[in-house]
Order: C-alpha cells, then structure tokens, then sequence
C-alpha cells in the first residue's frame, strides 16, 4: 500500500506508518499540475529578467545582491568559462546545499529520516515553491527506495527552518554525502546507482525550496507525540496497577467529581483509569478486611501448604475503650487494624492521578493542533503565486514572509517537554510509596519477604527511576527561550525548535523506563496484596475464628472485660472474609499483570534484576501491555 499525498490531507498517523512502517507514497497528480504551474513561472520570470530573492539574489545578508550574466572572474587572465559547469543561477541552488550540509553528531535514525521525507514531499506538493516536478519525483524515489539519508542529529536553530540538516538530505539528490541503502553507509552516489535514480541538476530556486522549512523539527515533533501518546496510556495503566496494589479509593476518579473541573486530560484521564480498574475488589475495600504483612516464620502456619506462602499476615484490635469519639466510624467498620490507613483519601500520587496524567495528556493535544496544522503548511520561503490575480510587480507573486520560523512548533513541544517529567515524577513517586513500608498500606518493606534479613528486594529500582526523573528534569529547560542570532543578524531571531522537539523525542525513552519500573514494582506489590487477602480469606473459611484470631497482634486475654467483645467481632471479620469473593484487581490489570508474568517471574527472595528490567523495558517500547485494553 502506498499513501496518496497531495499537499493537504497528511497526518499524523500516515507520517508514523511512512516512517515506522515502511509505506510508500503516491503523488496525487492533481498535486503534481500547481508544482509545475510555479516551476513555469519562476522560468518564465526568470526569462524576462525579473529580480527574484534566491533565484536572482543571493541568500540571506547576500539577499542585496543581484546574479550577473556569467562570473567575475571568467574575463581575468586564465579564467576558461566553458570549465564552469551550469549558470551562475544554477550554481547558486547547488552551492546552497553543498555549503549548508554541516550538521554533526550521529545520524538521525532512519524513522526520523523518512519522516522529514514525507513531509518535506508534502509541502512542497502545495505548489508554492517552484520546484520541479522531475526533482518532486526523485525525492520521492528516495522514499520509495528506502534510501535514508545520513543527516547527522545537530545544527538546525529552527529558522530559517531546518537549512543544515535538510541539506544533508538534499546533497543526495545531486549524488554528494552519505545514504543507508540496506543496512549499508554509502556515499550519495553510490545510494542513487543501487536505487536506480539519476542525478540531480537544479534549477530555478530547487536548492531553496529543498532546505528551508521547519521539516526536522516537525517528523521528530510527530514521533515524539506518536510515542508519548502510547506512553500515556501506559502511564494510565501502570497507575491503575499501583492503585490496585494499595487497594486505594476511587472516589477521586468519579465522573460526577471532574464535571466541576472539566479540562479535557483530566475527564478522559479519570475515565480510562475507571475502566482499567473496572472489576477490582480490591479499590473501595473495608479498612478491616486488609491485613498487614508479617515476617513469615516455621511457626506462621499451622497447615503444610501454608508453609510454602512467602509471608505472615496480622492485624491489631481496637478495643471499647480506645473508640470514645469514634463510634461511628465502628459501627461502619470493624475494629481491626491491618494494613489499609484509617483515612477517606489516599496520597496526592494516587489521588490526583487525573489531574497530573491529564494535565500532560492536555499538553499532548495542544501540541497534536500546532502540529496538525504545520503537516499540510507551506514552510519554505519566498512563497510562489503563480496564479496571483491583477499582479502589479514581481513581489505580488513571489513574496518573501516567515514560514520557515520554527516558533509555533518549538513553544509547543516546550510546554511537552515539561510535562514529561511531570508525568515520571508522579509515576517514581508511586514506585516509592509501594517500597516504603511507612506508607505502603501494609505491604513487605522493598516488596521482599526478606525472613533471613538478607535481600533487598525492589529497593535499589526506585533508585533508577529517581535518577532518571533527576535527569528529565535537568533536560526540561526550553530550548526555545534562548535565540541566538544567526546570518551576520539578517536572521536575528530564531527558534531552536529542532532541538527542542530532538529533546522530547529523546526523553520519551526515559520515561518508558520509568513506567517500566512502576509497573515492574507495582506488578510485585499486587500479588502480595491478593495473596495476603486470599490468604485471610483462606483462613477464615475454615470457620476457625480461634485460627483467626490468633493472627491479631493485641487480642484481649481470656478473662479481660473486652474479651467477649473481641470474640463477636473476629466472628464478624470471619465471616465478612467468607462472604468476599476471592480477591482481584480490575480485569485490564489483571491482563496486564499475566502479560508481565509471562516474561518476569515473581521475586520471592532476591535475585538478579538486570533480566527483569530489561524484559519490562522491553514490554513497554514495544507496547505489549497495553494491547486490547480500554
């Protein structure tokens, strides 16, 4: 399948299939008749003598002077015009490229790079260029061919537009730089032969209309916002997980709470994380039925198959005389404290997940408008009408304005570039509060039984994750607040978009990792939650509340005046166990827990974790969690 461009109905979505996917494209030929109307314009324009900014002129501080008929120094002594290859107009576009392909650092990688193809074809697909319809079609081949042009990462400001990078693309066209064709470095001219595409000799403003748009800085835009996307829905996953593994509250997440604050992100954010958890028993469970986690000992279980559990569980009585001023609160609840805190609301981490994840997702759709818009923009200058009504002079038709300024898109993916370690913060921070036995509800300290005091289970992971939030946020400084003039100051301001949006990219990586290590942390703390309540509930249908009783801490004696109190209300936690369904999560995280089981084992005692960060890391790139999930 090839995807039809014509200059105004590109997306998003096509341009992350053409780059990732390896999908072709088709030029809609309608597109290719208004390309060749201003490609015979400019020739005619050009014909008549006209002057034309980077046709007739030079570029930028040279834009104040005209192109003569043949070269100054062909009349001096020696000078042998007919060595010269092609016109003074002709090499003008071709020195453009030649001279402005200086970027350094590794190549970009080859998604990126048919990415800037389609766009770039796209644009200029507009016919407001000039470029030909022949060169059009070259570029395309590029495309089609799957020849990436080596375009080292850094050496764009953002205005005007992408100029050193794009010229790397560009020089491969005329048989100069370096290209991959199958895996393989090659120099241009080799890429062009194994592609079967001929050189290319430019004419009338090509060099220009090939190197000045805002054309990087949008395909990295466009991945970065492609990936982000699917790292917010993990994000939303790997929240819903840890709030199932404290068995926290869900009121927070109520519709009825975000209609009197409706920002988008958080009504969708509150929505999905509603339906992730759909089918829990854990969320919204009674303080009572919770119990703590205990050391394991010989002694913990009286039956053999019990032994083999990986923990102890307790609770501790509240007797008559500690409950003045809060009856209420015990004729609701049983008078038993395991591990659930006695309070309505939950951490800010696990509270304001919809504010925080939507707050970001909001962020992700100002900047999806911006870039919606930039696809099917002009961004090149000087702008070409060729069929311009009543034109009264040249620059009526060839107009020169500012579309190569990157600002538009670098003020946007500033505002994702903070929000991206926004989103990792909140996730390290609930990765944290699952290890720290002061305030994991109940769970074992750094999730390890740990009964020989010898293992360290999961503490070291918040460690990484904490290094890595340190590390988006030393990254998160706008590029875009700090212009440095460029062009002897014919270009005085500028964008630095390009990098900015090569930032965002880059730091989605990171903070894949970091959802990595929430859900690898929180995937641990949930069987323990399920195991200890099934445990209790276990224990309890055996219809024994002696059995029961024995795992509360601080039971009444035989013969203390609460102890027949005591006795009813064990009997009460008994039973309110035996009526419990067996204890779970909600369905999707149930899913995508057995998805992580299936690569990570649960760690009873300690063992090596690079494995298992790996394997996570690579769930998550890859998308696999998330798979059918709402």
């Amino acid at each position: 399948m090839r995807i039809e461009l014509d200059g105004s109905s590109l997306t998003r979505a096509d341009v992350v299939r053409i780059a990732r996917g390896g999908t072709g494209i088709a030029l809609a030929p309608a597109a290719l008749e208004r390309v060749q109307r201003a490609a015979d314009f400019l020739a005619e324009k050009v014909s008549c003598g006209e002057p034309v900014y980077g046709v007739t002129t030079g570029f930028g501080s040279n834009a104040d002077k005209l192109l003569g008929a043949h070269r100054a120094r062909d009349e001096l002594p020696g000078g042998n015009p007919e060595q010269r290859d092609g016109t003074l107009l002709e090499e003008l576009q071709h020195n453009l490229l030649i001279t402005h392909a200086v970027c350094v650092g590794a190549p970009l990688a080859a998604e990126v790079v048919r990415a800037i193809l389609a766009i770039r074809i796209n644009t200029l697909l507009r016919g407001h260029s000039g470029i030909r319809v022949s060169t059009l079609q070259a570029l395309a081949a590029l495309l089609n061919r799957n020849v990436v042009p080596v375009i080292p990462a850094k050496g764009s400001v953002g205005a005007s537009g992408d100029l050193a990078p794009l010229s790397h693309l560009a020089i491969v066209l005329l048989g100069g730089g370096e290209a991959f064709v199958d895996g393989d470095r090659v120099s241009g001219a080799e890429a062009l032969k194994r592609a079967g595409i001929e050189p290319v000799r430019l004419s009338f403003k090509e060099g220009l209309a090939l190197n000045n748009g805002t054309t990087q800085m949008l395909a990295t835009a466009v991945l970065a916002l492609s990936r982000l996307e699917d790292l917010m829905a993990t994000a939303d996953l790997a929240a819903a997980m840890t709030l199932d593994a404290f068995a926290g509250r869900s009121g927070a997440l109520r519709p009825e709470v975000h209609a009197l604050r409706p920002h988008p992100g958080q009504v969708e954010t509150a929505e999905r994380l509603r339906a992730l958890l759909e089918g829990s028993n854990l969320v919204d469970i009674p303080y009572h039925l919770v119990p703590r986690f205990r050391t394991w000992t010989a002694e913990s279980w009286s039956d053999p198959a019990e032994q083999q559990r990986r923990f102890d569980i307790g609770w501790d009585y509240v007797p008559p005389s500690q409950r003045h001023g809060r009856e209420a609160f015990y004729q609701r609840f049983l008078p038993f404290k395991g591990g659930k805190k006695h309070q309505p609301q939950d951490a800010y981490c696990l509270r304001c997940m919809p504010q925080v994840h939507g707050a970001v997702r909001d962020a992700w759709a100002q900047a999806c408008r911006i870039i919606d818009i930039e696809l099917n923009s002009v961004t090149d200058n000087p702008l070409v009408f060729a069929d311009a009504e009543n034109p009264r002079f040249i620059e009526d038709q060839v107009i020169s304005a500012g579309h190569f300024h990157g600002m538009p898109l670098a003020l946007a993916m500033s505002y994702v570039k903070a929000a991206i370690p926004v989103l990792a913060s909140i996730s390290e921070r609930r990765l944290n509060k699952l290890v720290d036995p002061a305030n994991n509800d109940g769970l074992p300290a750094f999730l390890i039984g740990n009964e020989d005091a010898t293992d360290s289970g999961f503490m070291i992971v918040q460690y990484t994750a904490a290094a890595l939030v340190n590390d988006l946020a030393t990254r998160a400084h706008p590029a875009s607040v700090y212009s440095i003039p460029t062009s002897a100051n014919a270009e005085d301001h500028v964008s630095m978009g390009t990098n900015e949006a090569r930032h965002v990219l880059d730091m989605t990586e990171d903070l894949g990792h970091v959802l990595a290590l929430e859900l690898y942390t929180a995937a641990q703390a949930l069987e323990y939650r399920q195991d200890m309540l099934n445990a209790a509930r276990s224990l309890a249908a055996r219809g024994d509340w002696a059995a029961l009783a024995d795992k509360v801490g601080n039971a009444p004696r035989e013969g203390h005046p609460s102890r027949a109190a005591f006795e009813d209300e064990i009997r009460q936690l008994m039973q309110a166990l035996i009526e419990t369904a067996e204890f779970h999560a909600g369905s999707a995280v149930r899913k995508a827990h057995a998805r992580i089981r299936e690569s990570i084992d649960f760690m009873q005692r300690d063992r090596a974790m690079d494995g298992d960060v790996r394997r996570i890391c690579e769930l998550v790139a890859s998308n696999a969690l998330l798979g059918d999930l709402p």
